[in-house]
């Protein structure tokens, strides 16, 4: 995985609900809909990274809880790539704000496809959907 960036995600979860971030930038993905965090500088642990991206982004202190899943790849076209890591979090401190998104959406379980997701995001949506409260099959 040489020349790969590695990006954090946080999903976050309050009272079954999941939070979601709507992209201002780049014009690419302006409006798409992910999670919140960001890219981990170089020698950054990457936890450290995760809670300084919400900070930055929304204006809170998180706690962070189990990884959801393995890498997941975001984009194949650039060199090297990227791959997420995402954990659930739980805010600790604050109420989410948009300080560098376009909006936050809570969804509930029912809610989660009712916004367009980047394409990345959705198989961890997916694998999310398995984890809140009240998903029986």
């Amino acid at each position: 995985m040489t020349g790969t960036r590695l990006v954090v995600g946080a999903a976050i979860v309050e009272g079954g609900r999941l939070l979601a971030a709507q992209r201002s930038g780049p014009p690419a993905l302006r409006g798409g809909w992910e999670f919140p965090g960001g890219k981990v500088d170089p020698g950054e642990d990457e936890h450290a990274a995760l809670v300084r991206e919400c900070a930055e982004e929304l204006g809170v202190q998180v706690v962070l809880g189990r990884r959801v899943g393995g890498d997941w790849p975001l984009d194949s076209t650039s060199p090297g790539g990227y791959r997420m890591r995402v954990w659930l979090a739980t805010v600790v401190a604050g109420v989410p704000r948009p300080l560098e998104h376009l909006a936050l959406r809570w969804l509930e379980p029912h809610e989660l496809y009712d916004v367009p997701w980047l394409p990345a995001d959705l198989p961890i949506v997916a694998a999310i959907e398995k984890l809140l409260p009240g998903q029986e099959a």
